[in-house]
């Protein structure tokens, strides 16, 4: 199997640098810049003032203690002050000058982490069950192959151009976390220890399901695969129009599922050969135990004997830069401690003993969601992002403001998901309840999504009910959870007795 060391991006870097040094000294314009810097995973911020944005990729939502370290140290050195975690189970720094960007990126390498194909027209960050290899429910651990599977990736960053973006994902179990099934590429864990392959998925506009095209598929034969999804995409991907870019698109163009599943299995032949496709596992061994045991809401019980994960939810995805470097410096005195990031913005700490657990729920206990509605999921927002058309971070702040003030009690309300464009970004259209960023009557606005769903087998893109006012967002969700509170159910029981009556509950602001 090709591995391109990290090292050898840096050559590369000096493009970004002679661009960004341009950019920042209104020498390029932002549009041309964007077609250079997403490369490299940086793209500039919205406003008058020259900043940007830094998506630093995480294979498979794996943060070390040492990549958690390097970061929280370029925290406090660059005195950074946004962050985000992302849908794709990235770290993403905000607000950044011309020499921070550059050097981040460049001195990142050191300690394995890559920015390039962070962005553009490449294979991205690979996503995974987060908590692979830990969860009591899984199939198997997948983690190891989704590594191995972003590794080889790499290789097509600096080949054919693709049409645009190629994002993987690997499932551990039916819960899809990693939305396998809806991904241009997607892996899902089988009982037997094989891989069920599905391809030509995705969100946003035109959102699909992805087609079966392979089912039992051995571990050892995945990388096959993701070259066969690189060259179907080349050869039947849209080049011409940008919208229709994206893989699936393509179930469309070839002719429906079935169709579209013999021109994979005729890639597939294609490839045999072409490549190293071989590769050594290293399985992530937990030999640390616990032997006293914890009961709290944001302490998951592992696999492993006596461990934990401790969840930890910002709000809207964005950590306390000074919480953040807290967490790190704990990090890095416990033993077999990482991070694993998830598609919904959690960070869960995990292979915590006892003692542990009590450690870092104490330090993120002020950066955490209070609620289960608190765990809400929203992209960074058109404050900041050039596509934003709506500020996802304020509605939700201002929403979640409103709920306390109301008293509306845990479990009255679902954790919603915010995307401030058609992009879905924060994945509203597989939410039980998704806001999408909107126009109504010249004024700002958000179309209700309801009764999404991403389990496997199961998956459903949530249906639109109607816009509401942005100012009315906050008043329809108190509605809501006190509508549900005074039923005495929780929120998931109060829906089955209620099949319609997120819709009635909406009428008055639609």
């Amino acid at each position: 199997m090709k591995i391109i060391p990290e090292t050898n991006w840096k050559e590369d870097m000096k493009v970004f640098r002679t661009a960004a040094a341009k950019y920042y000294a209104g020498e390029l314009k932002r549009a041309e810049y964007k077609g250079i810097s997403g490369k490299f995973g940086s793209y500039a911020q919205k406003g008058d003032k020259p900043l940007s944005m830094l998506r630093l990729r995480m294979p498979a939502g794996r943060l070390t203690p040492k990549k958690m370290a390097f970061i929280a140290d370029s925290v406090r050195k660059y005195a950074i002050n946004k962050m985000k975690f992302t849908t794709c189970q990235t770290v993403q720094l905000h607000n950044l000058e011309l020499e921070p960007v550059c050097q981040i990126m460049e001195d990142a390498l050191q300690v394995g982490i890559v920015t390039v194909g962070g962005g553009g027209d490449f294979p991205r960050n690979i996503t995974c069950s987060p908590l692979s290899g830990l969860d009591k429910d899984e199939y198997f651990d997948v983690m190891p192959y989704a590594e191995i599977a972003g590794q080889y990736a790499m290789q097509f960053i600096n080949a054919e151009k693709m049409p645009r973006k190629y994002k993987i994902g690997f499932s551990s179990s039916p819960k899809n976390q990693s939305h396998a099934t809806m991904r241009d590429l997607g892996f899902a864990a089988r009982p037997d220890g094989k891989f069920d392959v599905y391809s030509a998925g995705g969100l946003g506009l035109n959102p699909m399901i992805g087609v079966k095209v392979a089912e039992a598929v051995e571990p050892k034969d995945i990388l096959k695969y993701v070259r066969a999804m690189w060259v179907l995409f080349r050869t039947y991907g849209d080049y011409k129009n940008r919208m229709r870019a994206r893989s699936r698109f393509m179930q469309e163009t070839l002719g429906g599922p079935e169709n579209y599943r013999k021109a994979f299995q005729e890639k597939l032949a294609e490839v045999e050969g072409t490549d190293d496709f071989g590769f050594e596992i290293h399985p992530n061994v937990i030999t640390k135990t616990g032997t006293d045991t914890i009961q709290h809401p944001r302490a998951i019980p592992q696999k492993q004997e006596g461990l934990y994960s401790v969840i930890w939810h910002p709000l809207g995805g964005c950590p306390n830069p000074e919480i953040f470097c807290q967490v790190s410096d704990a990090l890095q005195e416990v033993e077999a401690g990482e991070i694993r990031l998830a598609l919904d913005e959690t960070a869960y700490i995990v292979n915590l003993n006892a003692e542990e657990v009590e450690k870092f729920i104490a330090i993120t206990a002020s950066d955490t969601a209070r609620s289960q509605f608190e765990m809400a999921s929203a992209c960074i927002g058109s404050s900041i992002c050039q596509q934003g058309v709506r500020d996802s971070q304020a509605v939700l702040k201002v929403a979640v403001e409103a709920v306390r003030e109301a008293g509306i009690p845990d479990g009255a309300l679902p954790a919603i998901h915010i995307s401030g464009c058609p992009g879905s970004c924060a994945t509203p259209q597989l939410a039980v309840m998704g806001f999408r960023g909107a126009v109504k009557e010249r004024q700002s606005a958000w179309l209700l999504t309801i009764n999404g769903c991403e389990l496997q087998g199961k998956e459903v893109f949530g249906q639109e009910v109607g816009v509401i006012f942005e100012t009315e967002v906050p008043d329809f969700l108190v509605a809501l959870g006190r509508t549900v509170a005074d039923s005495g159910m929780s929120f998931a029981d109060w829906l089955k007795a209620n099949p319609e009556g997120i819709q009635k509950a909406a009428e008055p602001f639609i």
